[in-house]
């Protein structure tokens, strides 16, 4: 198999001869059938440090051969070595050797590679610390879906054990599909005629939490598995054809358990910057009497400090008094938790003579998560006169550490469930024309379709209980004066249930390309390439009453059950022991009496909770109603329609000389990109109407009618890759490249609903309308990007490296609010209406960074791997409710709009310090590894409104792995992720105002695969 990146490496792969296995010989054709059965087994299984192998094809032939971590890592080396960009990646001998739990956690063991955490697990990818979304990701040269509305790529949806190879291409060239201003990970699964041998593999893992054996888990076991099964095989033809069918087929069935601390998210109507001014009795935590801190006492509601700039003194309407961040609610959460996924891959590979290679490859991925949400909700904006805001305690940022006063409690629960499906699938034909000319022909198509069903529910205390909460090293602790929270029977106002089908998602990437390669006889330049690509995008998101989705809303009906007889019903015992431990200072609830007494009875780390679907039946059984998720539908003012058309050209030379003794290689090029974007909204119908005096007015009808926006850009992207051999053992590399980051398919939505004037009486269409409601700008420019790169590799020997890269990114462009004009046909004419929206800015700015690599290796079995990647940047990312804001008229003047009390994030993802490293053990049939990743803290964007900050703080996370070969056929192994159970911790709007904490716990997982 080739560690070869290079667009120059060697392409005959027609003369490569299979090695037959005797074994896999006689039961071949039991596997052939077998192949459809539910047994589903992996192999992992890696050859030892310098043993003989015997092979049988017509004589025998030892082998030396190196495997397991010392094999990955001189892969690793070897294929930053020959490449001709500036590429790191893994590649794994047989199918299954990939040396990581999940794609994710494979990547992110690539230097200047990192993780955003979810559910314990690595899940979006960034490179050099900038975002997912300035990445691309492709799956055997093909760009793949996902479900979230961005283009980022959910890595822990596809299994690690399916894949041959992973890479993280850090400079381009024209060849390469554009969308990667950080870069493009690679994703890649097996060619079984270039594989080259018959292997059938098996592998059964256990998976055991030590938090889950501390939940009674209503939707999972306290151990979970994941069997892998995989099988390649080659047939030679009389004929001179030969075929290769590979297959591989994973179930994974797990708990992922989560221990949270939640505060209300940064959504512009939870969570306010309430004054905090002592001298202010009519808002804020001074007022006079009881009520919300972002009310006043008498005028505006939902109101707090002011960032909106007051013309008398161009300050702040708020300027120079104090604020805390209070937010509806601060809670704790217990999850139950099961995470489900079944993965098939399928490849053919076809040589029907030496002129031909036909590749058919398919993967397939079903997943399904579900959660049973057990929450303590603490209600916390509302203000105790004469208490709160005397004994409020806040950090040097507003977030607060003490609060005191009389507020609600709820006995809350959701019952979450999320269901993605991936298929992707393509046809490659590579023609060998003659001796020089190559032509390649490839079709894709990838698609991701995502569905998430909700229940919420609610019950509350009828009064307001007095407490008081502080701040500990990690999470709040509450003191609850004469309230017992383990009773069932203190909730029993305002029952309530919701149920919600939301995030109903299609997303779907149909391309075609055809590659021209021609090579040259000596000279400077080895071979020109060149190419058309042609692809399209879409983007639906279903829309109903609630915008995203649609919701059924339900009180109960006292008439029918009481409130105590339906929680009685319910009730469960708290399912979890030891709750958040790992994060607490003690007791997260402590129960005193009016005198300040310990009481026993509600002190502790657990609640009364229920069975989320029984009380929700038992709502919807009480108004008469069936109990059923509403439905979404396409035809709704919520749903977002994107198609995006991409026809892109390339032209592109590589060379290979000798200059002033020293051998020099690379590439250089040109990519030409057209992009068009067409995007579909629907809004309620309407009818201009003029009465007997001529005057117009807009009646608006029930009925929906589609509307369409649109938009586009052409981009030149030009590339230069260099590569100097200065010794043998000494490389020097240089790139320069122009890049490009598309904008999120659900930012290029299309709503838009017009405004009139009702103070005068129009008799124009131009005086009618004023202007245009709406969100979502399918004109949205790409942000782009001049990426340099300049390295200095030394490859001592096969297991060692010492590499220094300096990059610096010149990005053009930045995000700001703009009134542009667009045009709409009414009544058969063209009106010209203001509407302001989010664009993308000319801003430039600068990123700097430098990336380290270090690989060496003892004669002792010991060797280690480093990784470090530090950036800087003056990238300003400002948040749109609390930062400072601006906005462009018409005729291109700039002003701002508030004064914010925040400082600008950075570029969505991006981390000061990366570093992973390992420390491995191998000798004889004995290999083991302990590593270490880190990742310095990032803001990563709101899910439901990008503008908004929301941080993720540093964290440090070990893993651990060990395998013993008991003979060539059969190898046990253990994997840890997460040992010293790193908790994630996120901010709100600022860092310092804590927000969310969720606790993990360590995993592991012990199995035996099997290799024949």
């Amino acid at each position: 198999m080739s560690l070869i990146f290079d667009n120059d490496a060697d392409s005959s792969k027609q003369e490569r001869q299979f090695r037959l296995s005797p074994v896999a010989r006689l039961v071949k054709m039991a596997v052939v059938v077998s192949l459809t059965s539910s047994l589903a087994f992996s192999v992992n299984a890696q050859e030892t440090n310098n043993q003989s192998k015997k092979e049988a094809d017509n004589i025998d032939v030892e082998v030396i051969e190196i495997v397991g971590t010392r094999k990955t890592i001189q892969d690793q080396i070897a294929i930053k070595r020959e490449a001709t960009s500036v590429v790191d990646g893994l590649s794994a001998t047989d199918i299954g050797d990939l040396p990581a739990l999940s794609i994710g956690e494979a990547l992110e063991s690539i230097t200047g590679a990192a993780s955003h955490r979810e559910n314990g697990g690595a899940t979006e990818i960034t490179i050099r610390g900038l975002g997912p979304f300035l990445s691309a990701t492709h799956i055997n040269g093909r760009e793949a879906t996902n479900g979230s509305g961005d283009r980022s790529v959910n890595f822990s949806q596809f299994p690690s054990e399916l894949m041959q190879k992973v890479a993280i291409y850090k400079t381009q060239d024209a060849s390469l599909i554009e969308g990667g201003v950080a870069g493009v990970i690679t994703l890649e699964t097996l060619k079984p005629l270039d594989y080259g041998k018959q292997q059938i593999q098996g592998e059964v893992k256990l998976n055991y939490n030590p938090d889950e054996a501390n939940i009674d888990n209503s939707l999972h076991g306290n151990v979970g598995g994941r069997a892998t099964f995989s099988f390649v095989d080659q047939f030679e033809f009389d004929s001179g054809q030969s075929l290769g069918v590979s297959f591989g087929v994973q179930r994974q069935d797990i708990s992922q358990p989560e221990a949270e601390y939640r505060s209300s998210s940064p959504t512009g109507a939870s969570l306010w910057a309430c004054l905090n001014d002592p001298t202010n009795s009519n808002e804020g935590f001074f007022r006079s009497s009881a009520g919300d801190c972002e009310d006043q006492v008498s005028g505006s509601s939902n109101q707090g400090y002011q960032t909106a700039i007051d013309p008398a003194t161009g300050k702040a309407q708020s300027a120079g008094t104090p604020y805390a961040w209070a937010g509806s609610s601060r809670s704790y959460r217990q999850n139950e938790t099961s995470d489900e996924r079944d993965a098939v891959f399928l490849a053919l590979q076809y040589r029907p003579s030496e002129a031909w290679d036909i590749n058919v490859d398919a993967q397939l991925s079903d997943r399904n998560q579900a959660e049973a949400r057990h929450d303590l909700l603490f209600l916390q904006k509302r203000v105790t006169p004469g208490v709160t805001g005397q004994n409020l305690i806040t950090n040097d940022v507003g977030g607060i550490l003490h609060w005191e006063g009389e507020e609600r409690f709820e006995s809350a629960g959701e019952q979450f469930s999320r269901e993605e499906n991936y298929v992707g699938y393509g046809l490659n034909v590579e023609h060998f024309f003659n001796d020089r000319l190559t032509i390649t022909a490839d079709f894709g198509y990838s698609q991701t379709k995502r569905e998430e069903l909700q229940i919420t529910n609610r019950g509350r205390t009828p009064g307001r209980p007095f407490l008081t909460w502080d701040m500990g090293k990690y999470i709040p602790h509450i003191t609850v004066t004469d309230f017992d929270v383990t009773d069932i029977s203190n909730f029993t106002d305002s029952l309530r249930t919701l149920l919600d089908r939301e995030n109903v998602r299609e997303n779907e990437i149909v391309s075609a390309r055809l590659d021209f390669k021609y090579a040259l006889d000596g000279g400077v330049f080895t071979s020109v390439q060149a190419g058309v690509r042609a692809s399209e995008l879409t983007f639906v998101q279903f829309g109903g009453n609630q915008g995203n989705g649609s919701r059924t809303e339900v009180l109960l009906n006292e008439g029918a059950i009481s409130a105590l007889d339906v929680l009685a019903q319910c009730q469960i015992d708290f399912p979890e022991t030891d709750f958040l431990s790992s994060v607490s200072d003690g007791d997260l609830i402590t129960r005193v009496d009016t005198n300040g007494n310990v009481v026993a009875s509600g002190t502790g780390s657990s609640w009364a909770t229920y069975d989320n679907v029984c009380f929700s039946q038992a709502l919807v059984a009480s108004v008469g109603g069936d109990f059923a998720y509403p439905q979404v539908e396409y035809e709704n003012s919520g749903t977002q329609d994107v198609t995006e058309k991409t026809l892109s050209a390339y032209v592109m030379a590589n060379y290979d000389t000798e200059v002033l003794g020293k051998f020099v290689r690379g590439n250089f090029g040109v990519r030409l990109v057209d992009t068009d974007v067409t995007s579909i909204g629907f809004r309620n119908s309407f009818d201009v109407v003029t009465n007997e005096l001529g005057v117009l007015s807009l009646v608006t009808g029930d009925s929906l009618e589609s509307i369409t926006g649109g938009g586009g850009y052409t981009e030149i992207l030009p590339s230069f890759n260099l590569v100097v051999d200065y010794s043998e053992d000494i490389l020097l590399r240089a790139g320069i490249y122009r890049g490009m980051s598309r904008a999120n398919p659900s930012d290029m939505s299309y709503s838009r609903t017009f405004q009139t004037d009702e103070s005068v009486t129009p008799t124009t269409l131009a005086d009618l309308f004023v202007g245009v409601n709406g969100s979502g700008n399918p004109n949205t420019k790409p942000l782009m990007s001049w990426n340099y790169d300049v390295a200095l590799e030394w490859y001592p020997n096969e297991d060692s490296i010492f590499a220094l890269s300096l990059y610096y990114k010149q990005f053009q462009g930045g995000f700001q609010q703009r009134t542009v004009l667009e045009n709409f046909i009414v009544d058969g004419q063209t009106v010209t209406l203001p509407i302001t929206n989010s664009v993308t800015t000319e801003n430039s700015s600068d990123l700097y960074g430098l990336e380290a690599s270090v690989a060496y290796r003892w004669d002792n079995g010991i060797g280690i791997k480093l990784g470090y990647n530090y950036a800087d940047t003056d990238f300003e990312y400002e948040d749109s409710l609390y930062g400072d804001t601006y906005i462009t008229d018409l005729d291109g003047s700039t002003r701002q709009l508030t004064v914010g009390i925040v400082p600008p994030a950075s570029v969505p993802g991006f981390s000061e310090h990366v570093f992973s490293g390992q420390i491995y053990y191998q000798i004889g049939d004995f290999d083991t590894a302990l590593i270490y990743k880190y990742r310095s803290e990032y803001f990563q964007p709101y899910t439901n409104d990008a503008t908004r900050l929301r941080y993720v703080d540093e964290v440090g996370v070990w893993e651990a792995r060990a395998s013993y070969k008991i003979n060539k056929n059969i190898r046990v192994k253990v994997e840890a992720i997460n040992l010293f159970s790193a908790p994630k911790s996120q901010d709100f709007f600022v860092q310092g105002n804590l927000g969310e904490v969720n606790d993990y716990g360590p995993r592991f997982f012990a199995g035996i695969s099997l290799k024949y």
